[in-house]
């Protein structure tokens, strides 16, 4: 059965994946005790078939479990497009997971037994980074939506402006008039909600690139995707 938590969308929750109940439990009462959700699962299968909820937080994995390890299961996200902070606690850690580990993004790589403080100074900074992602992804998905709603002619007034081209320059390369140039700039400029150029400029480099590149006639989604 799937685990749904009744809680603020934004109220951060911990996953906790390992295959020693006695493990699980020490940590949740520990996340408890410091005022963060947390659910257990016994192995990452579990944590996959779990229904669960949209809120910031992070994962706490153990390495070496029956069927797919915590390795196994932070590429599974990465491929993906699950960007959630990992932090692996183990007690069979060597260098060459630390390594893999740490250069396919997670927060840290834990031994067990490890220091309370230790183990909820890695969570906090887990969180921290997932909502810091989250905001990211909500912001460009603002700004594709935005983007969705240019006209051809205006996406290709976006782009040279992008580019540092100046009115005449734009007006010569799309056989189009200055004057026409200027009111597609105003109409990019309201419906992009930019308040500068500058602005405009950050806005465009913030957009993924298949969208910049193929002109993104329809919306895309940028949010998280979900655990399946």
């Amino acid at each position: 059965m799937g685990i749904v938590v009744d809680k603020a969308a934004d109220c951060p929750l911990v996953l906790i994946v390992d295959d020693d109940d006695e493990v699980r439990s020490a940590l949740r009462e520990l996340l408890l005790s410091v005022g963060i959700d947390a659910c257990c699962f016994g192995s990452t299968q579990d944590l996959l078939q779990a229904e669960l909820p949209e809120r910031p937080g992070c994962l706490i994995l153990d390495v070496r479990m029956p069927g797919a390890s915590g390795l196994d299961l932070q590429q599974y996200l990465a491929a993906n497009g699950n960007p959630k902070p990992i932090i692996f606690l183990t007690g069979h850690g060597d260098i060459a997971m630390t390594v893999q580990a740490m250069k396919a993004g997670a927060i840290d790589f834990l031994t067990k037994p490890v220091r309370d403080q230790t183990l909820l100074d890695a969570v906090a900074a887990g969180i921290e980074r997932d909502i810091a992602q989250r905001q990211a992804a909500r912001l460009t998905k603002q700004h594709i939506d935005h983007y969705a709603r240019l006209t051809p002619r205006e996406r290709e007034v976006l782009r040279e402006v992008a580019r540092g081209r100046l009115n005449k320059q734009i007006a010569f390369d799309l056989g189009i008039s200055e004057v026409t140039v200027k009111l597609h700039r105003g109409n990019v400029t309201k419906k992009m909600q930019a308040t500068s150029v500058g602005q405009l400029i950050r806005i465009w480099e913030l957009l993924p690139v298949e969208v910049r590149e193929k002109g993104a006639a329809r919306t895309l989604d940028s949010s998280p995707r979900p655990w399946a």
